[in-house]
């Protein structure tokens, strides 16, 4: 396949303008979903660009990026609705998930996914300048090829992906471990199973690492008909266990939203942000949830302490600090957070064919 060489602009701005803007002159090239990481020393963006996904790093929490280095390319890379790359940071070793394929699937609901998409990694050693050859996480060809995908680390060289699998009829929920920063994966474990017969078929999963070596990963079910989320806890060791509905609502609802929320931990306190019909809620596993206001594709974080979520309204990108609400952009889309070292969050965003990025303090 030819590819599509992309020359990048990336610009730190003005100490008056709030971030910073990644843009291709090229007008046919699309930059899309951002996803961040972090880690002390360094901040890493991973986003897409027409069939190749790039990583570009910061010494400077955020105020400026090196020029993107492409990681790898591939013939179908599903970029829509949350799909795309993921990235961490851990023990010096940055590494980037993504589902790719060679054949473009076909019927109603192809949705432009790849009919053979596996789950890859990829690693470098080198803060971003060299990348290792893709390793496949998904024991079952083609099990992950729906697209939506997460990876979580504890920075201490230990990840965990999960993803939507379609080994069997049906769509279930699937993950696997890794001891050595990504080189290679656990065998497959399945994580959940809806008495449904699938979970919700478009929305993607979230985990995260707590400070005792478990994973809690939230995904969105589908039990009687109504598509609220849920959270499980598990480890390597002892598998997953009995799952958990948050909040007190349900949203009964006949096709996938195609949204999954995010989820953040410190210390002994997990906090959640998703969507039901048109409104953003934020809730702690076994409380209810708290209305932060109308909107879609809300990610969260936490850093020192404080709780930041960020969504989509209408067109324009809203903030939460800590009960405090703010519009950071007129027009933008699946924004994604990540704590910073030195304190408060770094946010991107789509906006229109570029990405967009601001430090919140």
């Amino acid at each position: 396949m030819t590819a599509c060489r992309v020359v990048f602009v990336f610009l730190a701005l003005a100490a008056a303008l709030p971030g910073v803007h990644l843009k291709s002159p090229t007008p046919d090239v699309r930059f899309r979903a951002p996803q961040l990481a972090s880690a002390p020393g360094m901040v890493v963006l991973a986003f897409g660009a027409a069939n190749s996904v790039y990583v570009a790093t910061s010494t400077n929490e955020g105020q400026s990026f090196s020029k993107p280095v492409r990681v790898f390319e591939t013939r179908i890379l599903p970029l829509t609705r949350h799909r795309g790359p993921r990235i961490v940071i851990t023990r010096g070793t940055i590494v980037v998930t993504a589902v790719a394929g060679e054949t473009e699937a076909t019927g109603p609901h192809a949705h432009g996914l790849p009919s053979d998409g596996d789950l890859f990694a990829w690693r470098s050693v080198d803060s971003g300048k060299t990348w290792s050859k893709a390793v496949r996480i998904n024991d079952v060809p083609a099990a992950s090829r729906e697209g939506l995908h997460t990876l979580a680390t504890d920075g201490k060289g230990n990840l965990f992906a999960a993803w939507l699998d379609l080994r069997k009829e049906g769509t279930r929920l699937y993950g696997a471990f890794s001891n050595d920063a990504g080189a290679t994966w656990s065998p497959n474990i399945a994580i959940y199973e809806s008495t449904d017969g699938t979970i919700c078929q478009c929305c993607h999963p979230s985990a995260t690492y707590g400070e005792d070596g478990a994973v809690q990963v939230m995904w969105r079910n589908c039990v009687n008909g109504e598509r609220d989320m849920y959270l499980i806890r598990g480890s390597v060791s002892r598998g997953f266990g009995k799952s958990e509905k948050l909040g007190t609502g349900s949203w009964k609802i006949t096709a996938c939203p195609m949204d999954g929320g995010g989820i953040a931990r410190v210390g002994s306190r997990t906090l959640t942000a998703w969507r039901r019909s048109d409104e953003i809620f934020m809730a702690e596993p076994g409380q209810p949830e708290t209305r932060l206001g109308q909107g879609k594709d809300v990610s969260l974080a936490i850093s020192q302490g404080r709780a930041y979520a960020v969504w989509v309204a209408g067109a324009q990108l809203e903030s939460w600090v800590s009960g405090k609400g703010e519009v950071l952009a007129a027009k933008a889309a699946f924004p994604t957070l990540i704590a910073l070292p030195g304190g408060g969050v770094l946010a991107a965003w789509e906006e229109d064919d570029a990405i967009s990025l601001r430090r919140l303090p």
